[in-house]
């Protein structure tokens, strides 16, 4: 089943759950041994599947602490015992030619993942060689979050008829002319709300994934509005999730905060 595929078909969920584990914030004993990432990250996984339409685990929090065979291990667990949930590879990848073809072949290949978000600065040949991997995903970064978006995304292109914001144009490329086999997705901030819906206006069938629900600050209620409900949209939260308690009973207060963010996207 395709990425697509995997997320029209959760009906139930709207939440995507983010994995970015920090050691100094893992549970009880745990706390600062970069060892127990899997098992940390696994004891989440099990106990929100049946809540998710996807999980995102971010690959620097892995690689910045040589976790890597750690974060192949979570991977496999996740499509084991949730196999119809969809994961996407929080990367930001953005190059040309054979790298891009070697860190397409990491996300999908190496680890497995579903999708993969990539930065499309330098264009569509950077996104490309993803696409050669039929039914993956690849998720561009499209109106960010944070207040340094402003820099680039909201300039106006002068050489573009209308005269859209960047953000704005690349949404309609990834609607159009880029998305030649229904592989493409956005990347969406919570904390932008009538951006999304500007987003979702220039690319009504794509799916959206939104960071920013949560730890944040991201309004979910507002999200969802924007966003409508006639195409795919995960809206990721993290922290608020995955640090809901420092104590033994952090699966089950995090499986607890996943519920309440899942019903407030309904």
């Amino acid at each position: 089943m395709s990425f697509l595929s995997q997320l029209q078909a959760c009906s139930h969920s709207r939440l995507c759950v983010g994995l970015d584990p920090e050691p100094s914030k893992l549970p009880g004993a745990w706390a600062g041994d970069v060892s127990k990432f899997y098992d940390f990250c696994a004891a989440i996984v099990d106990a929100t599947k049946d809540l998710a339409c996807a999980f995102k685990p971010q690959i620097a929090y892995f690689a910045a602490h040589r976790a890597e065979d750690q974060l192949e291990r979570l991977i496999a667990h996740i499509h084991e015992v949730a196999p119809g949930v969809p994961v996407i590879l929080d990367a930001k990848r953005g190059d040309i030619g054979s790298t891009a073809e070697q860190y397409a072949r990491e996300a999908f290949v190496r680890y497995q993942a579903d999708a993969v978000t990539l930065s499309p600065f330098m264009g569509f040949d950077s996104v490309e060689p993803y696409l050669a991997y039929e039914g993956k995903g690849a998720i561009l970064l499209c109106r960010t979050s944070n207040k340094g978006g402003d820099d680039w995304q909201m300039q106006r292109l002068a050489d573009v008829p209308g005269q859209p914001r960047l953000f704005e144009h690349l949404a309609h490329l990834a609607e159009t002319q880029w998305n030649r086999n229904g592989q493409l997705g956005l990347v969406v901030g919570a904390t932008y709300p009538g951006e999304i819906a500007r987003v979702r206006e220039l690319a009504p069938t794509l799916p959206l994934l939104v960071p920013g629900v949560g730890a944040q600050g991201g309004d979910a209620a507002a999200v969802v509005q924007a966003a409508g409900r006639t195409a795919p949209l995960a809206v990721n939260s993290s922290r608020a999730i995955l640090y809901a308690s420092s104590g033994a009973d952090f699966a089950a207060r995090a499986r607890a905060v996943a519920e309440a963010t899942r019903l407030s996207l309904v």
